[in-house]
């Protein structure tokens, strides 16, 4: 009799549809997936940073100045060791250097001119740039080094 009480009341104390017990959503944030897309991109990051170094490879002087905030990036012009005159990354001579760079100089003589050179070019040859940027007006000529290592 018990049984068949049950069976009519809707089956083994089951309550219906709109009573019964309704499905919580779940206050939690499964974090994994989040920390393996941060771990993959913290390894691609790892990797593709000392590739993002551009320009010519110098052995550059290193000093304790402080370095320059940069909004865009400059013009960088390079003397390698073997005496050899780069602008940004293309090879060129002195004579050529200046109508090259008032064809890629947006700004004209406000441009930005960062000199790097390598610490074994006599100081002559970095101020005989140097000079040679100033006199074609533009104003904003810096010298390039690395940070001392402490």
């Amino acid at each position: 009799m018990a049984m068949a009480a049950a069976a009519q009341s809707g089956g083994g104390g089951r309550r219906g549809r709109r009573g019964g017990r309704k499905h919580q959503p779940m206050s939690e944030i499964n974090m994994t997936p989040f920390i393996d897309v941060m771990l993959v991109l913290l390894i691609i990051f790892m990797v593709a940073a000392p590739l993002l170094t551009t320009g010519v490879p110098l052995d550059l002087p290193q000093t304790s100045a402080a370095a320059l905030n940069a909004d865009k990036p400059p013009l960088i012009v390079s003397i390698k060791g073997d005496g050899k005159l780069y602008l940004m990354d293309t090879e060129t001579t002195l004579t050529e250097l200046l109508p090259k760079l008032q064809a890629i100089a947006k700004t004209g003589p406000e441009e930005r001119i960062f000199v790097r050179g390598d610490k074994t070019i006599p100081y002559g040859r970095i101020a005989e740039l140097m000079a040679t940027l100033t006199t074609a007006g533009y104003k904003k000529v810096a010298l390039v080094n690395e940070p001392a290592a402490h």
